[in-house]
């Protein structure tokens, strides 16, 4: 994804024709993404246009890195939100010139390099409930990971996050 706006249709599907879509494209997931993938909010509804963006940490005025939500509050001082939870499946189907991560190291209890961490609401203050999904290719495996962290992890400056633009009905 790169500095332009992504508009992304959002629903329409239920969460088993999502993972057949997943599988069908060779996308991998982890086991917080399938938890993930099990939550209603995933379910089929009527389809949502929404408008991504991303940014850096750094970029929403984080120079040092940011908590999840110190981040929450930079991204809507610049009218970026979170996404919808199922955000995630639909850009990873979107999404396939994802480039390759310099390493393939896919859990060190810190932000994945060369990933892309869509931003949603939490579904649970609970630190074991994970806290959304990220994008990432490793070896030429397309990923959705999910992720878990506490208010108190400092996503790197450089870390790079899918936000979603505010309608003017939000602002």
């Amino acid at each position: 994804m790169t500095e332009t706006d992504l508009h992304l249709m959002l629903g329409g599907r239920s969460r088993d024709e999502l993972r057949s879509m997943l599988a069908a494209q060779g996308v991998k997931l982890n086991g917080y993404a399938e938890e993930l993938l099990t939550h209603s909010s995933v379910d089929a509804h009527a389809p949502q246009a929404v408008v991504l963006t991303q940014r850096t940490v750094a970029e929403l005025g984080l120079p040092r890195g940011g908590t999840l939500p110190q981040i929450f509050t930079a991204g809507e001082e610049r009218g970026l939100l979170p996404c919808p939870l199922e955000t995630g499946p639909y850009l990873r189907l979107t999404l396939s010139d994802q480039e390759q991560a310099p390493d393939s190291v896919l859990s060190a209890g810190r932000a994945p390099t060369g990933s892309l961490h869509v931003l949603s609401a939490p579904l649970s203050e609970d630190h074991e409930v994970p806290k959304g999904f990220y994008l990432r290719v490793v070896d030429g495996v397309r990923w959705l990971r999910g992720y878990r962290c506490d208010d108190e992890y400092v996503l790197p400056p450089e870390s790079a996050l899918v936000l979603r633009r505010a309608t003017t009905e939000e602002l």
